[in-house]
């Protein structure tokens, strides 16, 4: 079956959604369950003088307080191991973990904490990205060079980690351009704001723990409260319930050692829901807030000859899973474009801000943003059109592009052309109204990953994978592919996910990888079964075993449909009662992708199966106020063969409205001590389904071999990567003026209209 002729997507986890009747990991409720409260520190920078528990441990109700001294002394984290589960000398941001308390009620729970003492002098905090790597400037990390340092992270003082793309001679080709233009410009840090906050229910049965928690990556979940509480993997099992989103914001483990360790202490279950306060103050996933310097030079016909950049990443107090940002930072600020000379510095800094980590396409949106806001700069500076600067200058199928990479056949090209005729670019438009166009790429990631199938003697199918679920129906897609190779219908199919305890390792849902990785192995697993059917039909039928077809619950001879026997009675002729599939991506060979030899190397200097897309904005400006609105977006991308129409059409529409809100309205706003003064969905301003654009969407499909299932490339997260820089290209369209700061807010827009600093206004 072709994959344009698969049936229409089902999915399994629909009904429970829908209905209300779906458990998320703040709806479960266990037999003699705790409440769990942490204490914050509050304060952004501070040495610890005093920390007694207690009185807090005195009152009735209480089961159990825990700090520093209580869990193993471990400083975990990839890159550079610089985390422990509770502060122990000193705090470094404002919602760092001091204790943790365990008690009858949420009312008993807080005065457990108001009877904490908690004493420390406060530091001048760190926030300054510029001032931090100064020289003499203090330490966040005054023991850094202590730490124990994993993979390829060149690391200094507040620079976290440190990459560079180099190609050619930048300098010299530079200084023999015609043009040369150079911008800066300076993103807020943001939040992923899933609408359901972080839930974590930990229980244990002797010797094991079971923790039911929202996350996005069960066994990263697993692997830190193993690694956190020096537990064997055999003893800790995660499972993640219903997932009410996450955007990135809830990979790798957060909270689950802390709850599994009051859990062991208190000798009960302990469950933990977050406050909205809590979750846009504590985890260690945010945007990074980020600092772009370019200088592109072009000759005199329009093309590109050479580009530099400095990019300042704010990493915040430590690392999560950002040792990779800086690498990534460059390669967007190189942008899918061909240069021959290139060279751009990168560098991850320490700050007393919250920890920064995925979020939907980690570092892109910002740096997409700001290259192509600076290649309108560009075009405007020769006085070329926008979209023909765009065409001259693009990577196409086989251009070598700003890492040394050549790319396999690629549609780049017809994603800019679908989108700027769908916009109807270069028609007349009213005088507050005006046309932004962008240019956007975004990796694939190969992941090992596994999965187990089981034919049942009555038919019925089990598929077990790592994969998760957090609302992008990438699992579900799973059943669809099973099927296919099965000749069922997939709602015969049930899944089993989100269980460490009963599924193989898989990476999860992050970095667009679910049907990437869990793809490849659920239908290597389930061919194992329909290679199993086949000969058992072989027999019945007296055939070949090569010429029997599975379509429509029969297997039936190649030419002779008539001549079939009902796939459930091969099921139960089977001699072991049941038939078992199991596969892994591990033995798959990936292409070897050869870039440049960048410092700091952490896997970014070159792309598998990158992702294309072209997106143009409509906008609408009060002059008056400077509100700006989106009215259409056109998007096209190349994500190679779509295997899920809706839920692909439903990707792009959710992560061009996010963008949306990246670009207008969501940004992290501080106080002169570091402190966030918008943590609330109040103050915090996301878009909703007002604010919603028309978005017309359209696909390239390009099969890409050595990639995703039937060459798919990822999807989740390049949606999200274009929209701001089409953005900013239409309002400066619209206004004459170019906006430097993201979000662009009213006022930002007013004050570039006014030609004033919003100090001065």
């Amino acid at each position: 079956m072709a994959v344009t002729d698969m049936p229409e997507f089902i999915r399994a986890d629909g009904p429970d959604k829908v209905t209300g009747t779906g458990r998320y990991t703040a709806d479960m409720t266990l037999t003699g369950q705790l409440v769990a409260k942490f204490k914050y520190a509050e304060v952004t920078h501070a040495i610890i003088t005093k920390l007694d528990v207690e009185a807090a441990r005195a009152i009735p109700g209480v089961f159990a307080v825990l700090t520093a001294a209580d869990v193993p002394d471990i400083r975990f984290t990839y890159g550079i191991a610089d985390r422990t589960l509770f502060a122990t000398d000193r705090v470094r941001f404002e919602g760092e973990i001091v204790a943790a308390v365990a008690a009858i009620s949420d009312d008993v729970a807080q005065q457990a904490l108001d009877a904490i003492v908690f004493e420390y002098d406060e530091l001048p905090p760190i926030v300054d990205l510029e001032a931090a790597i100064a020289d003499g400037a203090a330490l966040v990390h005054p023991d850094v060079d202590s730490y124990v340092v994993t993979g390829d992270t060149p690391h200094s003082g507040n620079v976290a980690t440190h990459s560079s793309i180099a190609m050619g001679n930048a300098e010299e080709a530079m200084s023999n351009a015609a043009t040369v233009v150079t911008s800066r410009y300076v993103a807020d840090a943001s939040h992923a704001t899933p609408i359901e906050p972080r839930a974590v229910v930990a229980q244990w049965e002797g010797e094991r723990v079971t923790v039911y928690t929202s996350t996005q990556v069960p066994f990263d979940a697993r692997n830190l409260v193993c690694e956190a509480l020096e537990l064997p993997a055999n003893r800790v099992r995660i499972i993640a319930p219903h997932l009410g989103g996450g955007f990135g914001g809830k990979c790798g483990g957060h909270f689950e050692p802390h709850i599994a360790a009051l859990a062991r202490a208190a000798k009960r279950p302990v469950k933990l829901v977050f406050s909205r306060w809590e979750e846009f103050i504590a985890p260690d996933r945010r945007r990074e807030g980020m600092i772009i310097d370019i200088t592109t030079g072009v000759d005199a016909d329009g093309k590109i000859v050479a580009r530099t950049g400095n990019i300042l990443l704010d990493n915040g107090a430590y690392l999560a899973d950002s040792a990779f940002f800086p690498q990534a930072a460059a390669m967007h600020v190189a942008g899918p474009y061909v240069i021959p000379n290139v060279f751009i510095d990168s560098r991850l800094v320490y700050t007393n801000h919250q920890p920064s980590g995925s979020v939907r396409a980690p570092t892109a949106p910002q740096g997409c943003w700001a290259v192509e806001s600076h290649t309108d700069e560009i075009a405007a500076a020769i006085g070329m059109d926008p979209l023909d600067f765009r065409r001259k200058n693009i990577v196409t199928t086989g251009s070598v592009g700003a890492v040394g990479q050549t790319y396999d056949e690629i549609g780049l090209d017809q994603c800019l052309e679908l989108a700027a005729e769908s916009a109807g670019w270069g028609n007349d438009l009213p005088d507050d109204e005006a046309l932004g166009i962008s240019v956007g790429w975004w990796p694939s990631f190969h992941s090992p990953a596994g999965a187990y199938a089981k034919m049942h003697g009555d038919g019925s199918i089990q598929v077990i994978t790592g994969a998760s679920e957090c609302g992008t129906g990438s699992v579900m897609t799973l059943r669809m592919l099973a099927a296919d190779e099965l000749g069922v219908d997939q709602t015969d199919i049930e899944l089993v996910y989100q269980d460490t305890g009963a599924a193989p390792a898989g990476p999860g849902s992050s970095g667009s990888m679910t049907l990437f990785n869990h793809g490849r192995a659920v239908e290597r697993a389930a061919r194992q079964i329909a290679d199993q059917i086949k000969e058992l039909a072989a027999t019945e039928l007296e055939a070949n075993a090569a010429d029997i077809v599975l379509a429509d619950g029969k297997a039936s001879v190649a030419g002779t449909p008539t001549v079939s026997v009902p796939i459930v009675e091969l099921a139960g002729s089977s001699p072991d009662g049941e038939i078992l599939g199991s596969a892994t991506t591990e033995d798959i060979e990936w292409p070897e992708i050869k870039g440049s030899t960048c410092l700091g190397d952490q896997g970014f200097s070159s792309w598998m199966a990158p992702q294309f897309s072209c997106h143009v904005v409509r906008v609408k400006v009060d002059k008056d106020t400077g509100v700006s609105r989106v009215l259409e977006v056109h998007a096209a991308h190349d994500s190679g063969t779509i295997i899920n129409p809706i839920a692909a059409h439903g990707q792009i529409e959710g992560g061009v409205t996010m963008g949306i809100g990246q670009a207008l309205t969501e940004g992290t706003q501080y106080d002169d001590a570091g402190r966030q003064r918008n943590a609330g969905l109040l103050e915090y301003k996301l878009q909703t389904i007002a604010d919603a654009p028309k978005i017309t969407t359209q696909f390239v499909e390009i099969y890409t071999p050595n990639a995703g299932p039937r060459g798919a490339k990822g999807l989740a997260e390049a949606p999200n990567v274009a929209t701001c820089g089409a953005v900013n290209n239409a309002i400066s369209a619209a206004i004459g003026k170019r906006i430097y700061q993201l979000p662009m807010t009213a006022e930002r827009v007013w004050a570039a209209m006014n030609d004033i600093s919003l100090e001065e206004a």
